[in-house]
């Protein structure tokens, strides 16, 4: 399998397609990402799918890809990644970085709980809904 392209954008939120609240987080961030600090990728769509594979990487968790082609490329999961996201957008959820000084262990335990119920709480759609026309470009598996 060929690598994964490059993305022009410094951090990649990769999530659930068909989870409604995985989308919901996705719509929340584009609204308060003005500066296009994020792009999106599915779990198992063409951009994540092979970067994640072979890790162990598990569905239930949302993964950010920050800062993607520099010697610091790393991949955060479940509260990481939330709070990591939430730093990096406008408005009071920046505020959410003080939750890092919770621990990991209850923070990742809250997430799980969170995770284990989302279908439940918001829905499982049939596909992964195409992107807005104008946040198309941020969409990694829109232009692959």
């Amino acid at each position: 399998m060929s690598a994964p392209a490059p993305s022009p954008y410094r951090h990649v939120v990769v999530y659930d397609g068909v989870c409604g609240m995985c989308n919901a987080f996705v719509r929340f961030t584009l609204a308060r990402d003005a500066g296009g600090r994020f792009a999106f990728a599915a779990l198992d769509g063409p951009w994540a799918a092979p970067r994640l594979a072979g890790d162990g990487r598990e569905p239930d968790r949302l993964y950010v890809v920050a800062d993607i082609g520099t010697p610091k490329e790393r991949i955060l999961e479940r509260s990481d990644a939330a709070l990591f996201v939430a730093a990096g957008i406008d408005g009071p959820w920046r505020f959410a970085r003080v939750f890092r000084f919770v621990p990991r262990v209850i923070r990742d335990a809250v997430y799980r709980a969170v995770a284990h119920l989302r279908y439940r709480l918001s829905g499982r759609l049939d596909a992964c809904p195409a992107p807005p026309p104008e946040h198309r470009a941020r969409f990694l598996d829109a232009t692959a």
